[in-house]
């Protein structure tokens, strides 16, 4: 392959024409960025030789200088690029970055995911076919790879990065643990043993919800989070206000009648 057009998203020597508005971009991101409407990719019917500017239709080597556009070329989505072990997913309709031998298709989920996960995630119905809860980005066709957080909801995976660093531990969409927090858990039990509640709270409980297992259920107060009775996560939410135990009145002594003196009686006058 020639010395590659300059672009930032894909390595390939020739420009898309677009159909939308016929002018030359090294791709449909280059595109997008520059115009105020979007390439439809699938619509692109030529391409411009970035060696000899030969426009000819879509094909992976160039009709006139015989010189390669890209290393790997899909005749579906129109994309050159230089090879990553690429594979068109029928079932997601774009190309993927492989190689294939490592994903499958989830056909509840709808898109592509590593092979560790077959039978091995929640399935979300169509879950890619929203937006990143963090960048509002779309997640379909997104270049930029997807994690997925044991709640089955996804986001970018450099946007749960940014999460992790923040100290951030909750699904955007669904509040549930986004990894496993048992270690934390533990801590959070050693924190809370070591620093008891004041006297006149000890009794004090609250009614909380479990956003992990969804349990609602009646938990002792305090103030460096609320243990859920269902499966001992500390990632719950307060549901009203604090419940505090009536104490039991003490008894009272019985109060002793006082001594009545015997009164002298009135002399007659």
């Amino acid at each position: 392959m020639a010395a590659p057009v300059g672009c930032d998203h894909y390595v390939r020597s020739c420009f898309l024409k677009a159909p939308c508005c016929g002018k030359a971009y090294v791709c449909r991101l280059c595109h997008d960025a520059e115009e105020d409407h979007q390439m439809d990719r699938f619509l692109v019917k030529e391409v411009q030789c970035s060696v000899c500017n030969t426009v000819q239709q879509t094909q992976k080597t160039c009709q006139e200088c015989n010189v390669t556009f890209g290393d790997y070329y899909c005749d579906i989505c129109h994309l050159f690029d230089k090879d990553k072990k690429q594979y068109h997913c029928q079932p997601c309709g774009i190309c993927r970055i492989g190689p294939r031998e490592k994903y499958f298709h989830c056909q509840k989920c709808n898109l592509c995911l590593a092979s560790d996960l077959r039978g091995n995630h929640k399935c979300v119905e169509n879950v890619s076919r929203q937006n990143c809860p963090v960048c509002m980005e779309d997640m379909h066709t997104s270049r930029i790879g997807a994690h997925v957080l044991p709640c089955g909801h996804l986001l970018h995976k450099t946007c749960f990065d940014d999460m992790v660093r923040t100290g951030a531990y909750r699904c955007p969409l669904c509040m549930h643990s986004a990894w496993n927090m048992e270690d934390y858990w533990e801590q959070m039990d050693k924190d809370m043993a070591q620093s008891p509640m004041p006297t006149e709270y000890q009794d004090a409980t609250v009614k909380i919800i479990c956003n992990d297992c969804q349990t609602h259920c009646t938990v002792p107060f305090h103030v460096l989070g609320m243990k859920c009775s269902g499966c001992g996560s500390y990632n719950t939410a307060q549901d009203g206000g604090l419940i505090q135990q009536l104490q039991e009145p003490q008894p009272q002594e019985p109060q002793q009648e006082p001594e009545h003196k015997p009164q002298s009686p009135v002399p007659e006058p």
